[in-house]
């Protein structure tokens, strides 16, 4: 499900994914297929780490990256599930052939 909200999408982001929702900053971002694909990838993570895992695991990893990166926007990219999302957001049939765990190959 796919809303517009842009007060809890922080500066400098587009969208952001909680299941079961996408929330998106702009309407016009709806027609954005990489984007949306890019957030899906994000939902089917947090699905396969049963929501609660995906963000201690995201928490987690980012302040990591921090510590190596000393840079916010740097850390972030190094996550783990945005490297698999970012590598993957052009491919609109990603998901129907993702591996359980794909993000693990990410972790590096």
């Amino acid at each position: 499900m796919i809303v517009i909200f842009k007060y809890i999408i922080p500066n400098k982001y587009c969208g952001l994914s909680i299941y079961p929702f996408i929330f998106l900053k702009h309407q016009y971002l709806k027609t954005d297929k990489i984007l949306i694909n890019h957030e899906k990838i994000h939902l089917k993570l947090q699905i396969e780490l049963l929501w609660v895992f995906f963000f201690i695991w995201y928490t987690f990893e980012y302040f990591i990256r921090l510590l190596q990166c000393k840079n916010h926007q740097n850390a972030y990219k190094k996550i783990s599930f945005e490297k698999e999302a970012y590598a993957n957001q052009s491919n609109l049939d990603y998901l129907k052939t993702r591996k359980l765990f794909s993000f693990l190959s990410y972790f590096k």
